[in-house]
């Protein structure tokens, strides 16, 4: 599904983010991505949705070589991807309802697959009865569901959330992990970027732990030792 080969990464500061890195990612597959800041896991993110560029090795994400990826082919290797970061990113004019039928429309997709879609990653996120109801009208955790659910638009084959939980309060952050692993069940791969210690150690899932753009431990089933 992910194959990331003697992968380098360096700034124009001549910092090297990532050093000559290598990871698999199976389908089906939940993996924890854990380090300190400056350790690289942005970074990572980034060029796994082609908004980074390695200087070095090979990225392939399912049938896509992203080293050869062209600016044009991102908005379709984007619709493969789901991705949920820490700021919501939702659009504050718009209710949750017409912020999921949004990453749809910008795309071109016709309105009868559009309002086929929409209720139904409503619901899996557990926001039927809040469609019409604007962000500002619901908790931090209710807007990350939302975000949730626009990122299941397209049926992608990977989710990426990059510190989802971090704007949540313990609560709100459990039920948004609880969602990854439902969504993780129906087949999703799903890639789960955190400095969350709790979290991590307690899914009992494997963990990739990174240091300054190596990777210094992969366990199956593992823990955030740092």
């Amino acid at each position: 599904m992910i194959k990331i080969s003697n992968v380098s990464k360096i700034y124009s500061n001549r910092q090297k983010v990532l050093d000559d890195l290598s990871l698999h990612i199976k389908p089906g597959e939940f993996v924890s991505i854990v380090g300190q800041s400056g350790a690289g896991k942005t970074t990572l993110v980034k060029i796994l949705i082609g908004e980074e560029r390695v200087d070095s090795g090979q990225v392939l994400v399912g049938d896509w070589d992203i080293t050869k990826l062209n600016k044009r082919a991102i908005p379709f290797l984007r619709r493969q991807i789901g991705v949920i970061f820490q700021d919501f990113k939702l659009l504050p004019k718009k209710t949750l309802q017409e912020n999921v039928a949004f990453a749809l429309e910008v795309c071109g997709a016709p309105v009868d697959k559009i309002k086929k879609i929409v209720p139904s990653v409503l619901k899996i996120v557990g926001l039927e009865d809040k469609a019409k109801r604007y962000p500002r009208e619901v908790s931090g955790g209710e807007q990350q569901r939302a975000v949730i659910a626009r990122s299941l638009v397209h049926q992608p084959k990977i989710l990426l959330a990059d510190e989802p939980t971090g704007n949540l309060d313990a609560i709100n952050a459990e039920e948004i992990i609880n969602l990854l692993l439902r969504i993780n069940k129906f087949g999703t791969t799903v890639i789960l970027v955190t400095h969350n210690k709790e979290i991590v150690n307690r899914l009992h899932r494997r963990v990739i732990t990174m240091e300054r753009g190596v990777i210094i431990s992969d366990q199956e089933q593992g823990k955030y030792l740092l």
